[in-house]
């Protein structure tokens, strides 16, 4: 049978092609994180302490490094090749270094509550593959409903005292499922935002403004904390400090 060079050289480009496909996959299920936040590892490991407290002057010394990490994210947005490990943290990343921006642009600062007349979540400043999104948009658009993880309040951090401490290492594809399990135990566990006794138990308002993340409340805590509380015990919120953590 003959086959013409042009059927050949078709046939050639095809496979060509088949492969390049094939290989991209293979890249993509090897390498779970298709971009680095070494940038932003490197800021988070200099800048805040093993608390959570962040030296903002000092950041601010490095504000140039961090808007470039910033520019970075905005540069490599996720898309359907990237896992959901890989997303999630981009996303988790995104929030946390772009609240830090925020703050660094301002300090000194006493309180994040001072800008925008307390609506600076909902301020539209973030540039992302060309699209303007706000801090609420990215947690409550994008994080809370796409991959419904109530952990996810124990790792983004809103400048507050009250906040879940900021962790001093970005988070990545490989160590987000064994880093997020960590920061809840932590948080839940830590006496300055959570007092847990059988009969009381004073708690985070977090879990009161996200209660539909967290299901029973009592059956999250005991899952994470050590000193278990009663199916019939008090639940108190606590007031939230909004005074800047550093």
């Amino acid at each position: 049978m003959f086959i013409s060079p042009i059927s050949g050289l078709k046939c050639a480009l095809l496979v060509a092609f088949c492969l390049c496909v094939c290989s991209n996959q293979a890249y993509s299920q090897a390498n779970p994180t298709p971009i680095s936040h070494l940038g932003l590892d490197s800021l988070l490991k200099n800048y805040v302490s093993t608390t959570g407290n962040v030296n903002y002057k000092g950041l601010k010394t490095r504000k140039t490094a961090l808007d470039a990490y910033c520019k970075y994210l905005g540069e490599h947005v996720p898309d359907e090749t990237w896992t959901r490990q890989a997303q999630m943290a981009y996303w988790i990343n995104a929030y946390n270094a772009f609240t830090l921006q925020l703050i660094v642009s301002h300090y000194p600062l006493t309180s994040i509550n001072k800008l925008d007349k307390g609506k600076t979540w909902d301020v539209k400043r973030i540039t992302l593959g060309g699209k303007k999104y706000s801090l609420n948009m990215i947690e409550n658009d994008i994080l809370r409903p796409t991959y419904k993880d109530a952990r996810i309040h124990f790792a983004i951090n809103c400048a507050a005292k009250s906040c879940p401490p900021l962790h001093n290492r970005a988070y990545t594809a490989e160590n987000l499922e064994k880093t997020l399990e960590a920061r809840t135990k932590a948080f839940v566990n830590n006496e300055q935002f959570n007092a847990l006794r059988n009969n009381t138990a004073k708690i985070s308002k977090i879990f009161d403004w996200y209660a539909a993340d967290f299901g029973d409340v009592k059956t999250f805590l005991n899952k994470y904390s050590v000193s278990q509380i009663g199916r019939n015990a008090t639940i108190e919120y606590q007031e939230y400090n909004w005074d800047l953590n550093q």
